[in-house]
Formats: C-alpha cells, structure tokens, sequence
C-alpha cells in the first residue's frame, strides 16, 4: 500500500475506502483573513456596498460551500454534515474581517476540508462583492485551527508551521 492514502498502487488518484471505519462524532475548525483599505471595510460596515449586505452574503456563501465540498475537490467524500458555522470578526484597526469556520457530522471521515472550503468561499465572496470598490484586498493565514474524532483523535493548530 502506498504512503499517500489518495493513491493506489499503480500510482493513480483514488478515493480512500472508508467503509470499514468507526463512525464518529467529527469536527474541525478553520481560519482565514482577508486585509482591505479602510474605506472599503467602512463601507462593509455601514452596508453601503453596492451590491448589499457583504457579511451576512458572504456568511451563507461559505455554508452553502461546506456543503458541496465534495463537487469541488475531486477526492472528498459527498458527507451528511450536522452543524455548519461561520463566523465573521471585524477588525477595524488592522483593515481586517477575520472568517472562522466550524463543520461537525457524525461519520467515518473528517471534515477538515469542508472547514477550510467554508472559509475559502466566505473570503472569496467578501472579495466578490467588494472588488470593485478594492482591487488589492488580500487573502492571508488560511489554515485548520482544530479537528477532533476518528483515529487520530483531536488535534490542535499551535502557530506558524516550519
């Protein structure tokens, strides 16, 4: 068997066999940032953006994004996810809003990628709706912060990776 599990034998991409695991009750967090001027985080705040409420859109953008990580990324599982939560944080010292996920199921996979694609979308949809008015926000700190569950049991971000 191969060291990379998404890999057989043959060397060809796979989707790993989880019909022999243990359900159980998965989640995993994650985090991102995206920096923007002060005018259009401004604009975010009062709801004046032209295309409409920027953080509630962006909100159900990322849930609803959760929810179909599988027709994104070709060797996800389809999962039946329990719980979906996004969060949104403005910062308006640094220019920042902060997007924080969480997704749980009870099942045999984690659910690390779902997090993340939660995440990936809310910050894309910031950027959508924004970008006309701020061409330069950026994308930055994109990571899983938690998971819990399965055999590897929980795990815990603990800063900046070598």
């Amino acid at each position: 068997m191969s060291a990379l599990t998404h890999v057989n034998t043959q060397g060809e991409a796979n989707m790993v066999d989880v019909t022999a695991k243990p359900v159980t009750i998965r989640t995993a967090t994650a985090h991102g940032k995206i920096a923007m001027s002060p005018t259009t985080l401004q604009e975010i705040i009062k709801n004046t953006n032209a295309k409409g409420d920027v953080l509630v859109t962006a909100k159900i953008a990322g849930i609803q994004a959760a929810k179909r990580t599988a027709d994104l990324i070709p060797l996800c599982h389809p999962l039946a996810l329990s719980k979906v939560d996004v969060t949104l944080a403005v910062d308006t010292e640094n220019n920042v809003i902060e997007v924080n996920s969480m997704c749980k199921l009870s099942g045999k996979t984690g659910v690390e990628m779902e997090a993340l694609t939660a995440v990936s979308v809310t910050l894309l949809t910031l950027f959508d709706m924004c970008k006309a008015a701020d061409p330069t926000m950026h994308f930055y700190d994109i990571h899983v912060t938690s998971k819990t569950g399965g055999k590897t049991g929980e795990w815990q971000y603990a800063g900046v990776l070598a």
